[in-house]
């Protein structure tokens, strides 16, 4: 108002702060949106330095969080650095408050098993992964019938979330499976491809 009184014209000026407004306004957005949503992991606490995530395809120990950015250290060494906002707009999934692992894995057999064989096959499943400790077993079922093998579901529990502690476990179950099938003659299948000949006259070939 002073300006415009003295005789000063004050539109091209007034315009020029405005533009200049939305530009700095723009140019801020993201970093404020990082502020914000380093604010949000501050009192939400979706992690925590020294936990496992994993972000999308990414995988790292969280080592620092920062107005702007998180830093993770990936199990191959190199460190990852994300955007917080970004990070707040991804799926986190956070494996340091896992509680149990549930498991799930599958057994193809050959097709030439006998049914008594096939009905033995959960309970040895069964006696596998109780002998494993920290395991707790759920189901082992013939799922159905594949194209190269009679395949059977297995789930069961591991009690502690520790990913090594899990590897033994499985390894322990891989094992004793091994020996048990081939106390009781089943054998495992494997990719297979059975090929009937056929002479021109319609009989079979020998």
């Amino acid at each position: 108002m002073a300006l415009d009184n003295l005789g000063f014209n004050i539109t091209t000026l007034i315009a020029s702060l405005g533009i200049g407004g939305i530009a700095v306004t723009l140019a801020l957005q993201n970093i404020l949106g990082d502020l914000f949503a380093s604010l949000s992991i501050v009192l939400d606490k979706p992690f925590a330095v020294g936990d496992f995530v994993t972000v999308d395809e990414l995988a790292g120990t969280v080592e620092f969080i920062g107005l702007k950015t998180t830093r993770l250290r990936s199990l191959s060494g190199e460190q990852i650095v994300c955007a917080n906002g970004d990070l707040l707009k991804s799926r986190i999934r956070n494996y340091k408050r896992m509680q149990e692992r549930r498991v799930l894995f599958e057994l193809g057999l050959l097709y030439q098993s006998t049914p008594a064989q096939l009905e033995a096959v959960p309970g040895l499943v069964r006696a596998a992964v109780e002998a494993q400790p920290d395991t707790r077993f759920e189901r082992a079922h013939f799922k159905g019938f594949g194209a190269s093998s009679l395949d059977f579901e297995v789930v069961y529990h591991v009690t502690v979330p520790d990913y090594a502690r899990y590897m033994d476990v499985q390894q322990g179950i891989n094992l004793a499976l091994v020996r048990a099938f081939a106390g009781a003659g089943i054998g495992f299948a494997y990719p297979s491809r059975t090929v009937f000949l056929v002479h021109q006259d319609g009989a079979a070939a020998p």
